[in-house]
This record gives structure tokens, C-alpha cells and sequence, in this order.
């Protein structure tokens, strides 16, 4: 079976064009004159066949940025190859931006349209696989399989195994893509219902029609179509662990039954004439303020009070990049095995400085998806960042990428990168070298040592405060704190009640 590849363009020429390569190439072209019929298309019946579109980025009316801002908030997902002519760098960068997988300028040649194809393609279908494959696992987790070693994930660990030994409602907090889930089933697999069911209900995915036969079951004839009795996800869970992700999207007729299987332990099945008893463990999450939710009225008091028993919140990854290092080893290891045979082992350390440098929006699920599409298309052992263009796109000009890059993940550093700590009789540390021993011959007070360490690495790296922490492997707020301890001054890197000569070379 042929894929299907939508083009997009407004030039009769080069749709003409196109058309004939990709059919050259052995797919089926669809071809639509500009952005407004390109997004009618996808969102009709056809556009779930679609596997690849080429998009022209200059269209008149709805250009490309326009269609993929549009995709992009319709949840269509799926690789967009952008076309733009010489010199309009600027506007691919914008696109990669907004989720292009690649770009190709005009008039691309066969051999590089072809490649952008096929590499498409092929990150798609693995991608599918991954998906079909999540959706079927279901193996139990510890606190041990989470991957971190952040100090900002202590707490939630402290949290969560505290809430494992007993069976109060839990509700975890925070944005989309954090790991929510992971925590949960971490709670459910150290808690006493290890071995019992785990089901899990995105309340976002479903219609509102069906959520309450869904989340409690209906009797057959309960409804038009209702050929056949349906057990509930409460039903289902009995003995176990029910989550409930996204909780915030419920309906509020949907909450006041909520309301009651929380509190009582039963459900009535839609078109049932009894009540049915569950014994659950309830975890609930969500991304949005409930409490705001509930001042502005969309949800009910009553039930925040009532799943909000033991809170916890997980970090966004922007404020844990100290586990950005641990993840890319973490999936790297597990994808490479899965989609190289091993053979991708590594990753430089440019590509890490840039991964840590970006603030992921999607979390943890967009860290492993980019770790995921790079391993895919890498043609050799080690990731670099040409295997991540749209990170690099937004990362580019914010950091130095090539100031002294950490050696690769996956690898010994060359002994030379182990120099950083040199024993000296030097009375003030010199660039890239730290007096540890005093004039006495004696170990210097760690605070002592941490200061200058601290002023040396000021002084390194030009006072970027974002790159001394993460050198550092500390939060920005840390490092402020100290500084603060220190009496120095961030804007100029000066000891504030000191102007020695030390002073004065860290504020030149």
C-alpha cells in the first residue's frame, strides 16, 4: 500500500512538479492550492489516510505558519516538510518553530525531496508503533523506575511514598507531559494493591455523552445502541487502582455521581435498577486550577475537597534540568535498543548543553519524542543537534552552543576534560584553576572553596547566570541564594562590601 502525501501549494508549476516526484518516488499525491483547502482536506474523512504533507510556507490568504499554528491547535499530528524559497531562513525557522519536521528550498532536488520523505515516513510509522505498543503495556512500576535525580522531585517522592501506604484519595498536579501517570502507577505499585488492577480514564478523550456510561457502566436497552451490558471503569477497578487523568474536563452532572462513588463506594449504571459496590483507590490528576475552577464555578467544591485529600505537585522539566542528563540516558539506552539494534550509544555534548537549554513546553512526553524522532533518523553512533532542528531553531542565539562542550553521554571524558579542581599555592584562583590548600598547607573551608568556585564560573561564563547554574548543577534560585550568602553582586560579579583585585577582574 502506497502512502498518501498531501501537497500544498499555490504555484500551478510547482504543484505540477511535485506531484510527478512524489508519484516518481511510488506514493499517492493529493494536491490542494492553498492553506484553507489543505486544513478543509485534513479534517475531513481523507485526511486520517494522510502520512506526510509538503506545504509551501508564502500562500496568499492562509500561508504555511498559518497552517501549522492551525494543525497544531486541531491536534493534527503529522510530519509537515516545508517548502520556502532562497533566503527565507528565517521564516523556516519559524516553521520548525511551530513543528516542521524538515524544510527543503526551492527548487529542491529529487534526491534531497526524496530523503525528506522517506524520513518522514519512517519516523511516522515508528512513532504509530511506539504508540500501539504503549497502549498495550501495562507492567507495574517502583519508585525505583522513575527517572530522576533532580532535588526539586524529592519532595514528590517523599510524598507519594507516604500516600503508598495508605488508601486516601490522591490528587496529582501539574502540567501536561510531566509524568502524572508514572507517579501514580509508582504509588499503586508500592502500595497494597500491587497486583490488582490499574485502569486508567483520560476524562479529556471522552465525548461528553459517554462519560457517565464509561465511568459507571449501563444495562443493555439502557439507550439507543445499548445492545449489550457495559461494566464501567469503577467496576473494572474493583480491588484495584482506578486514575482518573484530567479530572478538571469532567461535566459537572458527571461530578455529583462522582461525588457519590467517592464518598459512599457506589455507582449506578446507566438504566441499572441497584446500585453496584466497589472497593477503588482513587488517584486523580490534572493540569488545570482546580480551585480556580472552582471559584469560577466550572467544578464542584463539594468533590474538590473530597479528591484533593493528599496533593501533589510534579514539577515542569524547565524547573528540574538536572534531569534532562538522566532522561536523554534513559531513553536513548531503551529507543536505540528498540530501533537501531544499539548502534546509536551516545549523544555529544552540544546537542545536551542545547537540550538543557530549552524549556520544554510538552515535558518529559516532548523530551522522549524528540530523543525518539533523533535515534530514528541518526545515521551514526552518536546524536547530534542536526538530529534535533526544531530544539535547535528555538535554542539558537539564546546560548553559546560552542563554549567548551561537556563530553558525550555515553562515553569516558578524555582526561583533560577532568581537570577542573588543581591543587595550587596561588593566593587568588586563576582561570580554570581553584586553590584548595591554604598558606598553612591546610584544606581550605568548603565555603571557602564553593565561593570561588562560584566567582570563577561568573567569571567564565560572562555572568549568564542561566549557563553558571547549570554548570554549576544548581537552580537559578540557588544560586541567587548564595550569591546572596556571599554578598555578591549579580549584576557585576563584585563582592559587594569587598573591591580587591579579585573583584575587579570578575566585573571586567
Amino acid at each position: 500500500m502506497s502512502n498518501r502525501v498531501l501537497i500544498v501549494d499555490d504555484d500551478p508549476v510547482q504543484r505540477r512538479l511535485l506531484e510527478a516526484a512524489v508519484s516518481r518516488f511510488g506514493h499517492t499525491a493529493v494536491v490542494v492550492e492553498d492553506g484553507l483547502a489543505a486544513l478543509k482536506w485534513l479534517e475531513g474523512p481523507a485526511g486520517a489516510t494522510a502520512d506526510v504533507v509538503i506545504l509551501d510556507l508564502v500562500m496568499p490568504g492562509l500561508d504555511g505558519l498559518g497552517v501549522l499554528k492551525a494543525m497544531g491547535e486541531r491536534g493534527i499530528d503529522l510530519p509537515v516538510i516545508v517548502q520556502t524559497a532562497q533566503g527565507g531562513i528565517e521564516t523556516v525557522v519559524q516553521a520548525m518553530r511551530h513543528g516542521a519536521f524538515d524544510f527543503v528550498v526551492k527548487p529542491a532536488s529529487p534526491d534531497r525531496l526524496r530523503s525528506a520523505i522517506a524520513n518522514a515516513l519512517k519516523v511516522e510509522a515508528r512513532e504509530v508503533e511506539a504508540r500501539r505498543a504503549g497502549r498495550t503495556g501495562s507492567s507495574t512500576l517502583s519508585f525505583d523506575d522513575l527517572v530522576t535525580s533532580s532535588p526539586a522531585m524529592d519532595k514528590v517522592l517523599r510524598l507519594a511514598r507516604k500516600a503508598a501506604a495508605s488508601n486516601i484519595p490522591i490528587l496529582i498536579e501539574g502540567e501536561s507531559g510531566v509524568g502524572k501517570e508514572l507517579v501514580a502507577r509508582a504509588i499503586q505499585g508500592a502500595g497494597t494493591r500491587r497486583s490488582k488492577p490499574f485502569v486508567t480514564v483520560n476524562c479529556g478523550a471522552i465525548p461528553e455523552n459517554l462519560v457517565e456510561t464509561i465511568l459507571f457502566g449501563h444495562e443493555k436497552g439502557a439507550f439507543t445502541g445499548a445492545t449489550d451490558k457495559h461494566t464501567g471503569k469503577f467496576v473494572e477497578a474493583h480491588g484495584g487502582t482506578l486514575f482518573l487523568d484530567e479530572i478538571g474536563d469532567l461535566p459537572l452532572d458527571v461530578q455529583v455521581k462522582l461525588l457519590r462513588a467517592v464518598q459512599d463506594g457506589e455507582v449506578d449504571p446507566v438504566g441499572g435498577r441497584s446500585t453496584v459496590r466497589v472497593d477503588i483507590r482513587l488517584i486523580s490528576a490534572t493540569h488545570r486550577d482546580l480551585l480556580q475552577q472552582v471559584k469560577d464555578g466550572g467544578f464542584r467544591e463539594d468533590l474538590f475537597y473530597r479528591l484533593n485529600v493528599f496533593p501533589i505537585y510534579v514539577p515542569p522539566l524547565r524547573e528540574r534540568r538536572g534531569d534532562i542528563e538522566s532522561l536523554v540516558r534513559h531513553f536513548l539506552s531503551r529507543i536505540s535498543a528498540a530501533e537501531t539494534r544499539g548502534r546509536v550509544k551516545a549523544i555529544s555534548g552540544r546537542a545536551l548543553a542545547m537540550l538543557e537549554a530549552y524549556d520544554w513546553p510538552g515535558n518529559i512526553r516532548q523530551l522522549e519524542n524528540a530523543v525518539f524522532r533523533a535515534t530514528v533518523l541518526c545515521e551514526g553512533t552518536t546524536l547530534t543537534d542536526e538530529e534535533f532542528p526544531q530544539i535547535r531553531a528555538q535554542v539558537e542565539g539564546t546560548v553559546d552552543l560552542d563554549h567548551e562542550p561537556a563530553p558525550e553521554i555515553g562515553h569516558a571524558a578524555a582526561d583533560e576534560d577532568l581537570g577542573g579542581a588543581i591543587l595550587v599555592d596561588d593566593p587568588r584562583p586563576a582561570s580554570g584553576v581553584l586553590k584548595v590548600i591554604d598558606d598553612r598547607g591546610n584544606v581550605r573551608a568548603l565555603a571557602d572553596v564553593e565561593l570561588d568556585m562560584i566567582r570563577m564560573a561568573i567569571d567564565h561564563y560572562n555572568g549568564q547566570m542561566s549557563e553558571v547554574a547549570r554548570r554549576l548543577g544548581i537552580g537559578r534560585s540557588t544560586l541567587y541564594r548564595k550569591l546572596k550568602e556571599y554578598g555578591i553582586d549579580p549584576e557585576t560579579g563584585r563582592c559587594q562590601d569587598s573591591q580587591g583585585p579579585g573583584e575587579e577582574r570578575l566585573a571586567s
